[in-house]
């Protein structure tokens, strides 16, 4: 994989693909992690006089919806740069081409919403076509996005002279191979989420590198069912309870232990997952034998286990749970993040945003800004995005 420090891009117009695909408010920005993320590429590019043009997506549009327009992106950059960053009135078209031909080294263009075009889902050539067609040099730098074989992230880097990935995509890739490929140990991973089917892939993974898997969140649910136990009205699909009875059995052949992850006795456990939601105490987890060991059935009654300590050395991975979502709930996440605090893990967490709301930023290694992308290299698969600039 190509790097910024493979390209000259001096005097030249680099098409950067970054991943600005911000959480909104009435178009106010909430959380502008994203944006800082493609900082340090944006900036090297502009130090060594490269005429930078950007393109983003924002949301899901259907259509040209004013409100998924990237002004309110285009401001903040503006802001935290100190540069005048130019926002395109479209994609590509004769407008955008001059705007693109008349920018001086150092200056910043934004392109709208990519995904006010159709065939950027679509991986049009014609759109790619017209995307390289505004640049000498193509750079990904939105990991975000590199698992999706779209127009800006595959299509475009076809249709240029050199391509290469940006400083947060190379860095993205190699710290999360090196979790799989060469991890400090032990090695916990700790998952979370609604869906097993959606992390499936990684659990296998995680079977065969990882030295313990911790389960929290709803995700748990369909494991306990697959144990026998009644887990009342809680989020369950069916298909995932097949899914978590194979993850089980597969692991009764692995040297990695597969538990789930129980708070103290008296957390609160909200029955519905809102925020005015009523709850009662984990002792109808107790009951329902919420803490076991993978290859053992848990007594009846069984008494609840707190997370391990966390090791003096080691790396952890964290997906924070989706009832991090909601104040009743939310305990569940942040409590291992906060056991963390005092212990040197080489911790890896997958939801910037939910770190940042939770004020531990600074108390992990790395933050991943890649969702699905993260999962998909995490399993194994190969990313479009990055296949493209190889």
């Amino acid at each position: 994989m190509r790097t910024l420090d493979d390209l000259d891009v001096e005097g030249k117009r680099v098409l950067v693909r970054v991943d600005f695909n911000v959480p909104l408010d009435d178009g106010e920005i909430t959380d502008d992690t994203r944006i800082r993320a493609a900082l340090p590429t944006i900036e090297a590019l502009r130090e060594r006089r490269a005429r930078v043009i950007l393109a983003a997506h924002l949301g899901r549009p259907k259509d040209r919806e004013t409100a998924l327009s990237l002004r309110p992106v285009a401001d903040r950059l503006a802001q935290l740069t100190g540069a005048d960053v130019t926002l395109a009135p479209a994609v590509v078209g004769e407008e955008v081409e001059a705007l693109a031909a008349n920018l001086n080294p150092g200056d910043v263009l934004m392109l709208e919403n990519v995904r006010y075009e159709p065939g950027e889902t679509k991986d049009d050539p014609e759109l790619a076509r017209a995307l390289g067609a505004l640049a000498d040099v193509y750079v990904n730098d939105a990991f975000g996005a590199a698992h999706r074989a779209h127009a800006s992230t595959e299509g475009v880097a076809h249709h240029v002279a050199a391509s290469a990935a940006g400083e947060l995509l190379e860095r993205e890739v190699a710290t999360l191979s090196r979790l799989i490929q060469d991890p400090a140990r032990p090695f916990v991973a700790i998952l979370g989420g609604a869906k097993v089917s959606d992390k499936i892939g990684v659990i296998d993974r995680f079977l065969d590198v990882a030295d313990a898997i911790l389960v929290g969140g709803a995700m748990a649910f369909p494991f306990l069912a697959a144990r026998g136990h009644s887990i009342g009205d809680s989020l369950c699909d069916p298909a995932d309870v097949d899914l978590a009875r194979g993850a089980l059995a597969a692991a009764e052949d692995s040297s990695c232990r597969l538990e789930l992850a129980a708070g103290p006795r008296a957390r609160p456990i909200a029955s519905t997952p809102a925020p005015s939601a009523a709850s009662s105490t984990a002792s109808t987890f107790r009951t329902a034998g919420w803490a076991w060991t993978s290859g053992r059935a848990p007594p009846r009654p069984t008494r609840p286990r707190p997370l391990p300590p966390a090791p003096s050395s080691g790396t952890g991975r964290w997906a924070p749970s989706s009832s991090s979502r909601s104040p009743p709930e939310r305990g569940g996440s942040r409590r291992p993040s906060r056991r963390r605090r005092a212990s040197p893990w080489s911790a890896a967490a997958t939801r910037s945003p939910r770190c940042t709301r939770f004020g531990l930023s600074d108390r992990v290694s790395h933050i991943s800004t890649g969702g699905g992308a993260s999962l998909e290299l995490l399993e194994g698969k190969p990313l479009p995005g990055v296949e493209a600039l190889a």
